[in-house]
């Protein structure tokens, strides 16, 4: 009976666990939709592109 208590309480740890790490993933989630979002209002004259930013450091012969 003890050891059946015990997987029953490591049982409901791990299910409470489990539900904070989604909340945990959701709510990252969110904040990057709402920087993106932000992003995209923000001033549209701004152009960035990956190129100038690879060639700004060389790489060493």
């Amino acid at each position: 009976m003890y050891e059946y208590e015990l997987s029953q309480l490591r049982s409901a740890e791990l299910r409470r666990q489990a539900q904070q790490e989604r909340l945990a993933r959701e709510a990252v989630r969110g904040r990057r939709a709402a920087r993106r979002e932000a992003a995209g209002h923000e001033t549209e004259g701004e152009v960035h592109t990956g190129l100038s930013r690879r060639l700004r450091f060389l790489r060493a012969a």
